[in-house]
């Protein structure tokens, strides 16, 4: 029983990270149905830019906020300079793009920073926290609440304010909306901005549980478009519970099966979804006439 809650608390520490990146995917696809695969690379550069700014000498606390400003300023010269010139291209088109732009930015990022691992301190100290007979670390409360308030934030931004329904109104039909007064262009801005900045979030608490380098984008930005998949993409809730899921599914895997098959879950996750429930756990069905 031990194992159990330990494998639990693992894979809810890894899964909120995992959420983290699917609310990042689920912004974008509702601003602009684009699945933007440079997302994991935001989380990196959180992460990075926190790191090098707090060996510069600045308070962690200040280092984090450049990291958010300056990817958010990177996603917004992302939708600028790459989405909206495409603006029209099929829908494949505007993904190979944000796959480019992925490789860029880790490509950049080889040369700004370099090539090694690094860690920050934890926020709160190293010393375990007991609980039903397994340890949990500090760090991993504030990576789980941090998903958690961030899910809160965004539910109630799409929900009960005109801004987030301007967003879901530029996302159902872009023309529709310009032509009630919506700035959709600002609103594909504001969308990247958000989705830039949460993944900045999501690296600046992880990294001091996890090393953080140039590459680790790739594997995030898989596992949380797993996870936006399972959850139905495009809603905040299912990217939350997608998340969650995928990082317990992957705790469990390693503890009971093998770790050598867990970074496989993703990818048996994807395929799952895509032949027994295409829509997601709280995706809605489409239905069309004829």
């Amino acid at each position: 029983m031990d194992a159990l809650m330990q494998f639990i608390f693992s894979g809810l520490t890894v899964g909120a990270v995992y959420a983290l990146v699917a609310l990042g995917f689920t912004i974008i696809y509702n601003a602009s149905d684009v699945v933007n695969f440079a997302q994991g690379e935001f989380v990196m550069l959180g992460g990075m830019i926190t790191v090098f700014t707090f060996e510069a000498g600045l308070p962690l606390p200040l280092a984090a906020l450049i990291a958010i400003f300056v990817t958010s300023a990177v996603g917004v010269a992302l939708n600028k300079l790459a989405i909206e010139p495409a603006r029209g291209a099929p829908v494949v088109s505007l993904i190979i793009i944000t796959i480019g732009a992925s490789i860029f930015i880790r490509g950049a990022a080889q040369i700004v920073f370099d090539k090694q691992l690094h860690r920050l301190p934890s926020f709160s100290g190293d010393e375990p926290i007991h609980m039903l007979g397994a340890t949990i670390l500090p760090q991993s409360l504030w990576v789980i609440g941090g998903a958690l308030l961030v899910f809160v934030g965004l539910y109630l931004f799409f929900t009960r304010t005109l801004t987030g329904k301007a967003v879901l109104a530029t996302a159902n039909n872009r023309l529709a909306a310009q032509l009630v007064g919506i700035n959709t262009g600002f609103m594909m801005t504001l969308s990247f901005a958000l989705s830039a900045a949460i993944g900045a979030l999501a690296g600046v608490l992880v990294t001091p549980i996890t090393l953080v380098g140039y590459d680790i984008g790739v594997a995030l930005a898989l596992k949380g478009f797993a996870a936006a998949m399972l959850g139905g993409m495009g809603n905040p809730k299912g990217a939350l519970a997608g998340g969650l899921l995928l990082g317990l599914f992957e705790a469990l895997t390693a503890g009971y099966i093998s770790s050598q098959y867990k970074e496989a879950v993703a990818f048996i996750v994807i395929l799952a979804v895509l032949f027994v429930m295409p829509q997601g756990i709280f995706g809605e069905k489409k239905t069309e006439r004829v």
